[in-house]
C-alpha cells in the first residue's frame, strides 16, 4: 500500500476549528511538502477549488495548478496528483500545461479528473456545470483530446463539446500521467470504468471499499480493458499514544457541527449535486469526503492493523488528511509507517506481526 497525504490549499480540513495552524499560504505548503518528500510519503492530491470548501466560501484558498508546479519544484520524490475539472479549462491548454507540469517535476505528474459538483463556484468563476450525467459525457470527450494531444501530432478531433484541428502540441510528457477519477453514480461509475487509469473513493469501511473495488474491477473485465492500476481511497487520521486520548481528539474536531456555519455553506450543493452511495451527516461532513467513516483513528497499532485490512481488501493508496498536518506526518511516518511496512525515509518498515509477536 502506498500513502500519501492531501495538499491543504484552504487553511486545513477541519469545518469546526477555524485555525488550525494551517494558513492557506504557499509558505505552508512548502514546509508539508518539504516534510513529507523526506519521511517518504509516496504521493500527494492538490484539490481544486476556487472557492473555500472546508473554511466557508469567503475563506482564502490557492489554485491548484500554480501550486502543484511550485511543489514540484521543492519537491524530489513524492509524486504529485493535482485535480483538474474539465468544466473550468479547455482540454488542449490543460494537455500544454500538464506537460509543462510533468517536465517541471522530472515526471511525477498524475491528474485526479473532477466532474465538479458545487454549482456557485461554477457560476462564480465561469465554469460548465451541466446536469449530473452530462457532466460526465463532457468527461469523457475533454478526456479523448487530452490523452490525444499527448500522443499524436498534429491532432484532430470532433466531438459534441470540443474539436482540435490540427493541433501540435510539442514536448510531450516524458511519462503520460495516470488518470485518476472518482464517483459513486452509476453513470460516473460506468464512465470512469471507461476513461481512468485508477479509481479513487471517498472513505468507507473495509467491506465498503472491498465492494466497490470488486465492482470496478468488474467494470474493467466487462469492457474488456486491463485492470485499474490502482484503487485509492481519502481518509483522516488520528494517531495518539492511548485509543482514549485519539476519541477524545476527535470529538473535539466533530463536537456540535452547525449548518449555520459559513464552513458548511457547501453542505447542502454537495449532497444534492452528486448521486452518492451513503448518506452524509453534518458530523460526517465536519471533515470531508468522509474521511472520518475508515474509522483510522486510535493507537499506531489500531491504525496499522486498519491500514492492513484495507490492503487485504485491494486498497492500494490511501490519502491522508490530519491537523495540524505538519506534526501530524511526522507522527505518522514515525509511528505507523514502520508497522505497515511502509519505508521511512531510506530506511526500511517492518510488519506488524514483526512488531506484535
Amino acid at each position: 500500500m502506498r500513502l500519501g497525504y492531501w495538499t491543504p490549499i484552504y487553511g486545513g480540513f477541519l469545518r469546526n476549528i477555524d485555525d488550525e495552524q494551517m494558513p492557506a499560504t504557499f509558505a505552508y505548503v512548502r514546509r508539508v511538502s518539504e516534510i513529507a518528500d523526506r519521511l517518504g510519503y509516496d504521493i500527494t492530491l492538490i484539490p481544486e477549488l476556487y472557492l473555500n470548501d472546508r473554511k466557508g466560501p469567503s475563506a482564502p484558498s490557492l489554485e491548484a495548478w500554480e501550486l502543484a508546479a511550485a511543489v514540484a519544484a521543492v519537491t524530489e520524490q513524492v509524486e504529485i496528483m493535482v485535480a483538474v475539472r474539465p468544466g473550468f479549462h479547455t482540454p488542449q491548454v490543460l494537455a500544454k500545461r500538464a506537460a509543462t507540469l510533468d517536465d517541471i517535476s522530472g515526471g511525477r505528474l498524475a491528474l485526479n479528473v473532477v466532474s465538479a459538483w458545487w454549482a456557485e463556484e461554477a457560476k462564480q468563476y465561469g465554469g460548465v456545470f451541466g446536469e449530473h450525467d452530462e457532466r460526465y459525457v463532457r468527461t469523457e470527450e475533454w478526456m479523448d483530446v487530452v490523452s490525444g494531444l499527448w500522443r499524436e501530432t498534429p491532432f484532430n478531433f470532433a466531438g459534441q463539446f470540443y474539436t482540435a484541428e490540427g493541433t501540435i502540441l510539442e514536448p510531450k510528457p516524458q511519462r503520460i500521467p495516470p488518470i485518476w477519477a472518482g464517483g459513486e453514480s452509476e453513470g460516473g461509475k460506468a464512465s470512469i470504468a471507461r476513461f481512468a487509469d485508477s479509481y479513487v473513493m471517498h472513505g468507507g469501511t473495509v467491506e465498503e471499499i472491498g465492494t466497490k473495488v470488486s465492482d470496478m474491477r468488474r467494470r474493467r473485465e466487462e469492457l474488456g480493458k486491463e485492470g485499474f492500476g490502482e484503487f485509492g481511497m481519502a481518509a483522516y487520521v488520528i494517531v495518539r499514544d492511548t485509543e482514549a486520548e485519539a476519541q477524545a481528539e476527535l470529538e473535539r474536531i466533530t463536537a456540535a457541527p452547525s449548518a449555520d456555519s459559513p464552513s458548511f455553506a457547501s453542505y447542502q450543493e454537495f449532497i444534492s449535486h452528486s448521486q452518492l452511495e451513503q448518506q452524509v451527516s453534518l458530523r460526517d461532513y465536519s471533515v470531508g469526503t468522509r474521511g472520518l467513516r475508515p474509522n483510522l483513528v486510535g493507537t499506531p497499532e489500531q491504525v496499522a492493523e486498519k491500514l492492513l485490512a484495507y490492503a487485504d481488501a485491494g486498497l492500494d493508496l490511501v490519502l491522508i488528511q490530519s491537523s495540524p498536518l505538519h506534526e501530524e506526518l511526522e507522527r505518522i511516518a514515525e509511528q505507523v509507517f514502520p508497522l505497515v511496512g511502509h519505508r521511512l525515509g531510506t530506511g526500511a518498515g517492518v510488519s506488524l506481526a514483526e512488531v506484535t509477536n
